[in-house]
């Protein structure tokens, strides 16, 4: 009888599947089945498995351009598959890639790096930082300002004197003058000559008139170019003898129709009714009661103390003088109204 020797038990484990193996082929078919699986769900490759497979360059990169990145592509949503892979498959272009030879030599410009900052808001820039020009403007001579100096200081005018602003603005002026010895004498008669000279100083009238060679005033005498020019511009007259009475103290009445006169004024048509203004209307002389009515409607008349009191034969002072003459010159425009309730006005 033979023996026959006992099975190897090796060979019998050799020819045993064992359970790593076991693993490995469940593996290998489950990813086999996973790549077939996602290969039939491509509708617009259908099963073109050499562009799995076989990894090709895109023809349509251009010069420059470098190497071409791995496009990603993720699998349609068509459920959760089971897979072992932790990455998304990576699907390589399959165009061909064309890359230039750039010459070692060529250098590229560096980059300059421009750090950013947070935007502040910044105050607005003042408006005298603008330079605007100017345009030229045409320089013209002007006239002249004329400068007027103070009053004369006249030592018998007190400040509470009712002629005291027509006084001041009159000497002032130069029009009228007192004395050497800083006084006025506002209360002193006026003479005829002495009118002249302030009419003179005040008016700037051109003649009128041919000058009249009076008997009683000489060539040398000291208000003879006074004396002419009132009697050419109209303001004066002199006596049918052909004299002019340089000493004669005038009244308030020549000092009124002198200076209508002389500004040319209308006569009032109805003077009666003016005069009525005065109390003493009837003492006016007949010659010159149109003259009076006018120089009363031109607000050329002050009386003091009384208003309603013409006094129109007293000798006229040289306040009032200068009083009426003032009137004259506003009448004129020339100087501006003094307010005082000397002045005779008409009621409206």
């Amino acid at each position: 009888m033979t023996n026959t020797p006992p099975p190897d038990p090796e060979s019998s484990q050799k020819n045993a599947l064992g359970f790593d193996e076991f693993i490995a082929v469940l593996v290998a078919f489950t990813t086999i089945g996973t790549i077939l699986f996602w290969s039939l769900s491509r509708k617009d490759s259908g099963w073109n498995l050499n562009a799995v497979l076989s990894p090709t360059a895109s023809p349509n990169i251009g010069i420059n351009q470098g190497l071409a990145s791995p496009t990603l592509k993720q699998l349609p949503n068509q459920g959760t598959l089971p897979s072992p892979l932790s990455t998304p498959i990576v699907e390589p272009s399959s165009v061909p890639l064309i890359i230039d030879q750039v010459p070692s030599t060529s250098v590229l410009p560096p980059t300059h790096i421009t750090p950013s900052f947070p935007a502040q808001e910044q105050a607005p820039l003042p408006s005298s930082s603008k330079v605007i020009p100017k345009p030229f403007s045409l320089v013209t001579p002007s006239k002249k300002k004329s400068i007027i100096p103070p009053p004369i200081a006249f030592n018998d005018v007190p400040t509470d004197f009712w002629g005291r602003r027509f006084i001041n603005v009159l000497s002032s002026r130069g029009i009228i003058k007192g004395f050497p010895d800083y006084s006025f004498r506002p209360n002193q008669p006026v003479k005829r000559a002495e009118f002249a000279a302030i009419l003179q100083q005040a008016f700037e009238n051109k003649p009128t008139k041919n000058t009249l060679k009076f008997k009683d005033v000489k060539e040398k005498f000291w208000a003879t170019p006074a004396i002419n020019q009132a009697i050419s511009t109209g303001f004066l007259k002199g006596y049918p003898n052909q004299t002019f009475q340089p000493e004669q103290k005038i009244s308030r009445v020549q000092v009124l129709v002198a200076l209508v006169s002389g500004l040319n004024l209308k006569t009032s048509t109805s003077p009666e009714i003016v005069l009525k203004t005065y109390k003493d209307a009837k003492d006016i002389p007949k010659y010159a009661t149109a003259k009076i009515a006018s120089a009363t409607a031109n607000e050329l008349v002050v009386n003091y103390p009384n208003p309603e009191v013409l006094a129109p034969n007293k000798e006229a002072t040289r306040a009032e003088v200068a009083a009426m003459v003032y009137q004259a010159l506003v009448r004129m425009g020339r100087f501006e109204e003094i307010p005082s309730k000397n002045i005779v006005r008409l009621p409206p």
